[in-house]
């Protein structure tokens, strides 16, 4: 009898080991692949597509000179605007990163222009100049000018080119929006581009779509 109670003792230990693995290896994925929730960056005035007051925000933290930016760009949104965008689901919105120096913050200038003058025409231009992005072999090379902003401001938007063109200059209306994104990358530590921000969680990898929804389907 003793030996049997130690038997089924043994079993049920057992059992609760093997529950115990079961739940690690099947836990959500999305507790290794992101960062610690934390508090949501503030998107006001920012460029935002989306329902207004969707139940999620994603963030982009994006470089226009950033090569994996035109990937994330041209990979990930796309499927990210038509499953969850476009439904009302989610908000998008951009903040301009200025790691690569004085052609980052010229793009960066120009978007928040051509954002102040004809919002609505924003993510065609925004969607331009990354598309004017050269191969990542060129990635060194210059191609952010105020020639080549201009020129896709006047294919993509009904913006003022002379005040664009002030805005790129020093004598810029619109240096103080930029350096507000400058100090929200600061503020939330954003170290590489695209950074994704789901509801206040970064993803650690923003090319797993599979990660993204799974984040965005926890808070809807």
């Amino acid at each position: 009898m003793k030996q049997n109670k130690v038997l089924v003792l043994l079993t049920l230990v057992a059992v609760a080991l093997i529950a115990v693995v079961v739940v690690l290896l099947n836990r959500p994925a999305d507790q290794a692949e992101t960062a610690v929730k934390g508090e949501h960056v503030a998107t006001t005035g920012q460029p935002t597509i989306g329902v207004a007051d969707a139940p999620v925000s994603v963030v982009e933290f994006g470089d226009y000179k950033c090569p994996s930016c035109k990937q994330w760009g041209e990979t990930v949104y796309p499927k990210l605007k038509e499953d969850y965008i476009d439904t009302g689901k989610v908000s998008f919105s951009y903040i301009n990163v200025l790691f690569h120096g004085q052609e980052s913050i010229l793009a960066a200038l120009a978007s928040e222009s051509v954002y102040v003058q004809d919002p609505d025409a924003f993510w065609d231009f925004h969607k331009a100049v990354y598309d004017a992005q050269p191969a990542s072999q060129h990635h060194d090379e210059a191609w952010v000018t105020v020639e080549r902003l201009t020129e896709i401001a006047e294919a993509t938007t009904s913006v003022d080119i002379e005040q664009l063109k002030t805005d790129l200059s020093e004598n810029s209306s619109v240096l103080e929006k930029v350096s507000h994104d400058d100090g929200l990358v600061k503020e939330n530590d954003v170290r590489l581009t695209p950074t994704i921000m789901i509801n206040g969680v970064v993803l650690d990898n923003p090319f797993d779509y599979e990660a993204i929804t799974r984040l965005i389907e926890n808070d809807l």
